[in-house]
C-alpha cells in the first residue's frame, strides 16, 4: 500500500506561483514513478506532468510547459509541483498519483488508470 498526501494549495493572483507537495508514504517511495493530475469543476481529470523514478526524466502537458516544474526528493520521500506564471485557467483540484509498475507505450503516463495510488487532491485557485 501508498499513501498519498498533498498540500500546498491556495488561492494566488494570476502570474502568482505555488509550490505542491506530495508526500508518500508505505513502499520504497524511490522505486516508482509519479504524476501529477488536475481536475476542474466540470471537466474531466487530465494529466499535468510526470517524473519517472529510475532516471528522474520529466513529462509536461502541453498547457503548462514552461510554467511548471516537477520533482522528487528520494529522501524526503517527496514528489513537487513547482507552479509559476499561474492563470485563472489552471484553477483545479490538483492530485498526485504513484504507477508502482511504470507503462510501456507511447505517452501512456498521461492515463490516469495507469496509476494504482491517489492522493486526496489539494484545491488550487487562481484570481484574475
Amino acid at each position: 500500500q501508498v499513501q498519498l498526501v498533498e498540500s500546498g494549495g491556495g488561492l494566488v493572483q494570476a502570474g502568482g506561483s505555488l509550490r505542491l507537495s506530495c508526500a508518500a508514504s508505505g513502499r520504497a517511495f524511490s522505486n516508482y514513478a509519479m504524476g501529477w493530475f488536475r481536475q476542474a469543476p466540470g471537466k474531466e481529470r487530465e494529466f499535468v506532468a510526470h517524473i519517472n523514478w529510475s532516471d528522474g526524466r520529466t513529462r509536461y502537458a502541453d498547457f503548462v510547459k514552461g510554467r511548471f516544474t516537477i520533482s522528487r526528493d528520494n529522501a524526503k520521500n517527496t514528489v513537487y509541483l513547482q507552479m509559476n506564471s499561474l492563470k485563472p485557467e489552471d484553477t483545479a483540484v490538483y492530485y498526485c498519483a504513484a504507477d508502482l509498475y511504470g507503462c510501456s507505450g507511447y505517452g501512456c503516463y498521461r492515463n490516469e488508470y495507469e496509476y494504482q495510488y491517489w492522493g486526496q487532491g489539494t484545491q488550487v485557485t487562481v484570481s484574475s
